[in-house]
């Protein structure tokens, strides 16, 4: 026992603990017999930073903080950061053997790449059923969305917040395309403004675990404990 012990901590933490607020219980099993996993640094913080920056960005245009001819500077950053680098995020979290945050960091890097060759290439072809369209496509994404946050009811609470306020964030956004009512879409600025500050506070609390050598901020996982 005292020699499992001993390996225990020159391995470190377990991934799934604190300092990986993505990892799920999956991780566990995958990562912690995996020599070349364990040698990955936690990509859960690139992650949650490049969702976090390009959903403030475009939030402040859907809130009307700063107007919207100014939106095309959300661009580039979605297709680099918020697309590219989250995208690749995604695959080094499938490395870790984390398959939610594999899932979602995947899936979200694909759809700030979508969303770039939407506004870029086929937005202006859509005419009339521009509405609808976009309409449906966040709703869409409000669906997944709200698929993930059932998943991260075993995350932290951090990371489950993120899900809640981007899953209403995406209904608010898909209804404001379908309505006369800019309070709506401007509703969704705002929303998605306070989801990108928790995915800013996840990532934070993440980088200090790992920085400082132990949890700084507060950020309770929601993890069943393990049967004995």
């Amino acid at each position: 026992m005292a020699a499992e012990t001993e390996l225990a901590a020159e391995r470190g933490p377990r991934p799934g603990g604190q300092a990986e607020p993505m990892a799920g219980r999956t991780a566990e099993a995958a990562a912690w017999h995996s020599e070349g996993a364990r040698v990955i640094a936690d990509p859960g913080p690139l992650g949650l930073s490049a969702f976090a920056l390009t959903t403030f960005l475009l939030s402040l245009v859907n809130a009307k903080v700063i107007p919207a001819g100014a939106e095309p500077v959300v661009f580039g950053l979605a297709l680099a950061y918020g697309g590219i680098g989250q995208f690749a995020a995604g695959m080094w979290e499938f490395r870790k053997g984390n398959t939610f945050g594999a899932t979602a960091f995947g899936s979200f890097g694909a759809f700030w790449i979508s969303f770039w060759a939407l506004v870029t290439f086929y937005a202006p072809k859509l005419g009339g059923a521009a509405g609808s369209a976009v309409g449906w496509y966040l709703v869409a994404w409000g669906i997944f969305t709200t698929l993930m946050l059932v998943a991260s009811l075993r995350t932290t609470a951090a990371v489950m917040m993120v899900f809640l306020l981007l899953s209403i964030t995406f209904y608010f956004l898909g209804f404001g395309e379908w309505t006369t009512h800019a309070w709506v879409a401007r509703t969704g600025g705002w929303l998605g403004i306070a989801t990108a500050g928790a995915a800013w506070y996840a990532a934070l609390a993440a980088v200090m675990a790992s920085t400082f050598g132990r949890p700084v901020l507060p950020n309770p996982s929601l993890a069943m404990p393990r049967a004995r």
